[in-house]
């Protein structure tokens, strides 16, 4: 697949997304589609994750997956975003929603600051695929991710991701260090070439 865009492009989307947003009210592109946000929520629910963990999405572009969960009682919310564009973009998405409890916070997750910690869940649906993607020095900077979750993800609490380039074996060995699966949550098959595989990859992981 092609490297990512540098993160001003990521600036540039999320500004056309803005735009848009303030012409005609549309969240935009939900990434990964509504399916990844629904497996997730069906998982918390069928665990019975009290409703009041504190939960964080890394990576949380136009906040759609926080007002889900919303919608859904979750009431500790919070989500994060290096790009200045995406937050103003999902407060907008929160205040159409009427969301006022999800708190929303420029971050980079790879220089975490002291106050993001504590975390019973934590959700990822992309940002570690584009850390991963980054030409400069990805294998350093997806060692530093396993890093900040560890500092940001209490001891037992729960990491969901939702992954486009990673296999199950792939993501297993990149989040060994500090983390056991719990399980694979099933996404949608693509039939290639008479081989069947999977396009998306979903786990759930324990911290230890």
């Amino acid at each position: 697949s092609p490297p990512p865009p540098p993160s001003s492009s990521w600036d540039a989307a999320y500004e056309r997304e803005l735009q848009t947003f303030q012409d005609i009210g549309d969240a935009g592109e939900i990434w990964f589609g509504e399916e990844s946000m629904a497996r997730i929520i069906r998982w918390l629910e069928k665990r019975k994750v009290p409703l009041d963990s504190s939960v964080l999405d890394i990576g949380t572009g136009n906040g759609v997956l926080l007002v889900e969960l919303a919608k859904s009682g979750y009431m500790n919310l919070t989500g994060i975003d290096y790009s200045p564009s995406a937050i103003q973009l999902s407060e907008k998405v929160r205040e159409k929603e009427g969301m006022p409890n999800i708190k929303l916070k420029v971050e980079d997750f790879l220089a975490p600051s002291a106050e993001l910690s504590g975390f019973e869940i934590c959700i990822d649906k992309g940002t570690f695929d584009a850390i991963s993607l980054n030409p400069d020095n990805a294998l350093g900077k997806r060692k530093q991710y396993v890093r900040s979750l560890c500092s940001v993800l209490e001891p037992e609490g729960f990491f969901l991701i939702t992954s486009c380039n990673w296999t199950k074996e792939e993501l297993l060995n990149e989040f060994r260090e500090g983390f056991e699966i719990l399980e694979e949550l099933p996404t949608p098959k693509f039939c290639f070439g008479g081989r069947i595989g999977n396009s998306v990859t979903a786990l759930v992981f324990q911290r230890k």
